[in-house]
């Protein structure tokens, strides 16, 4: 695949203000056709101003950018859990620039993640470098004004079918967690002080009253 950048040239810099994302369809030699994982990562360094996700589908979705209220409350739980995967040493935390191909060749960026170190040494150096081939144990996606809430629900769904072990959607405009469990448990709190880890990240207890 020979890659060109779109960033200042294919994607138009105005989009009516009720539209929330931009999803574009990728087609090879006439016949539609979804990137390989390597295609995907070569696509995301060409166009370096886009922050982009491949679904299962195939589909290439652009993602606005998020306002200062939402990189901060991104901040905050990204320092929390950074805090706590350095003091628990058994696995690594990622940030939203940090891209995981999912079972189902989906590729995201979480908001946040939790890995266990034992997956992660599994993968070479030079594999680390690029988006790796896995489904972190735990992810949390905050949800902006830009996302819709049954966009954001079924990613967490998509993420516990491909192996997380324990998902966060974070939703400041009705003040809610929903919690996604391995067994396929849903739980919604409202308006929590604080989520437990449970037996994913031990003794982790995020704190809410800054981010909701």
């Amino acid at each position: 695949m020979n890659t060109t950048s779109i960033a200042d040239t294919f994607v138009p810099t105005r989009f009516p203000k009720r539209m929330k994302s931009v999803r574009l369809h990728i087609e090879f030699e006439n016949e539609p056709d979804k990137m390989t994982p390597e295609e995907f990562w070569e696509f995301c360094r060409e166009n370096r101003k886009l922050r982009a996700e491949l679904t299962k589908n195939g589909d290439v979705i652009i993602m606005p950018p998020t306002g200062i209220e939402t990189s901060d409350r991104n901040l905050e739980i990204l320092l929390q859990l950074a805090t706590w995967a350095k003091r628990d040493k058994t696995g690594r935390a990622t940030e939203s620039n940090g891209g995981f191909i999912l079972p189902n060749g989906a590729t995201y960026v979480p908001d946040a993640a939790w890995t266990k170190n034992e997956r992660l040494e599994e993968f070479s150096v030079e594999q680390k470098k690029k988006f790796l081939p896995l489904c972190p144990d735990f992810v949390v996606e905050l949800r902006s004004s830009s996302h819709r809430l049954k966009d954001l629900q079924e990613k967490m769904t998509e993420y516990i079918e491909n192996g997380a072990r324990l998902g966060w959607l974070i939703d400041p405009q009705n003040k809610q967690v929903h919690i996604y469990r391995a067994n396929g448990e849903i739980e919604i709190l409202e308006n929590p002080q604080n989520i437990s880890g449970e037996d994913v990240l031990e003794a982790f207890r995020l704190d809410l009253t800054e981010i909701l």
